[in-house]
């Protein structure tokens, strides 16, 4: 009996630390997606980009996301979740290698499409991948590691980016996270068990189980609309305020480099308030208060900072609790999705619907705040734009409330 369970426990640790590596691989990918922000200004004087047009370059990598989610969801579905995390690291190293050949900006927003598209077969499995390796009691704290892919992600982008922005030039920037992309997906395929065999369907359950099935499914459910469209609200103006930041410390005479840090602690701040959200979940606290809070600090931080004209140390320290509050939301809603979805069939789909709404979110606020901006003259306005994403996700995290 011991030896029995001395072997459960230890194929149990080994799932543990395998599902790290998942988290990893989607690290992996958050570097392509914030690559951009501190390359940015380069970008502009190259090819010759307006605000509105930077603001699509950073939103457009979203598309695959924003069109093909619950598709993909579906496609994870029945091709495996590893197996499309592999294809997924590919297409990023691919489509980043790729890139550094153009000289033309359509030519670049074509590549952004494709790392969009290689961005979602990594992340979009990862939770579903992740509760088939843990336990379920363990579950709630790795998600919280999972909601940090994205912050530390760019934290990490920021930082080396910027240094290598400093010493080389973009296109150095994308073929270094080429092979990063390569390396990563040699190690999923070294270490991530294959996927398990299909179980053979039963012809009474072939309908219930066809694709169509599983996408009507997943979107007749009232809860996975709630926690896709609360992602939304929330992933828009994250990807806006921090997308935009080195740009806005640059326009105020900070160089480069320090542009790149200040950003990266704040999005490391977010990383923080997941890991946070993660441990608070595991020990009782429930999701509509850890989601109010988080919406309730976002739209309180981005008033303060962009409507109030503070300091530039009141400034930092707004932005930073917008990020690192906020931070309470994702990993929230990334275990809501699990345990919310219709059966376990859907799980792929409903994060998949979670990650197009995210997707939709992160592609309209970028360009939605550059036109506030554009219009009003300045970064005085911005709030109005966070703060409705806000008080929305503030809204259905309530309803969420009722319904659990």
């Amino acid at each position: 009996m011991n030896s029995i369970t001395s072997a459960a426990r230890s194929t149990s640790t080994h799932g543990n630390r395998v599902a790290y590596l998942v988290v990893a691989a989607g690290m992996s990918a958050a570097l392509h997606i914030w690559k951009l922000p501190p390359a940015l200004p380069e970008l502009q004087k190259e090819m010759g980009l307006s605000l509105v047009e930077s603001g699509f370059l950073l939103s457009l990598v979203q598309l695959a996301g924003m069109t093909l989610g619950l598709l993909m969801g579906l496609f994870a579905e029945k091709i495996g979740l590893r197996r499309c995390v592999v294809v997924g690291l590919a297409l990023l190293g691919a489509a980043s290698a790729l890139g550094t050949v153009v000289h033309d900006k359509n030519a670049l927003l074509l590549f952004r499409a494709l790392e969009g598209c290689g961005f979602l077969m990594v992340t979009l499995p990862g939770p579903a991948l992740i509760r088939r390796l843990v336990e379920s009691s363990h579950l709630s704290r790795i998600m919280g590691l999972w909601g940090t892919y994205m912050p530390i992600g760019t934290v990490i982008i920021l930082l080396a980016g910027s240094w290598i922005l400093s010493v080389s030039n973009w296109r150095m920037l994308w073929l270094l996270l080429a092979g990063v992309s390569f390396l990563m997906l040699a190690a999923v395929v070294r270490w991530i068990p294959s996927d398990p065999p299909r179980a053979a369907v039963q012809p009474a359950d072939k309908q219930k189980n066809s694709a169509m099935a599983i996408i009507k499914t997943t979107l007749a459910s009232g809860n996975v609309w709630l926690v896709a469209l609360s992602f939304g609200a929330y992933s828009g103006q994250w990807t806006a305020v921090i997308g935009f930041l080195p740009s806005i410390y640059v326009a105020a005479g900070i160089s480069g480099t320090t542009a790149g840090a200040l950003t990266a602690i704040v999005a490391g701040a977010n990383a923080v308030g997941n890991v946070a959200a993660g441990r608070l979940l595991h020990r009782g606290v429930r999701p509509k208060v850890l989601l109010c809070t988080g919406f309730a600090v976002m739209a309180l931080g981005a008033l303060y900072a962009f409507g109030l004209n503070p300091s530039a140390t009141g400034k930092f320290i707004a932005v930073l609790l917008f990020s690192g509050v906020g931070g309470l939301v994702p990993t929230t809603l990334f275990l809501l999705a699990i345990k919310l979805a219709p059966s376990v069939r859907t799980t792929s789909t409903s994060i998949g619907w979670l990650q197009q709404c995210s997707a939709l979110g992160q592609f309209s606020g970028p360009p939605a705040v550059a036109w506030v901006v554009t219009v009003a003259g300045g970064w005085q306005w911005t709030w109005v734009a966070t703060g409705a994403c806000a008080l929305a996700g503030i809204g259905m995290a309530l309803l969420l409330g009722r319904k659990t």
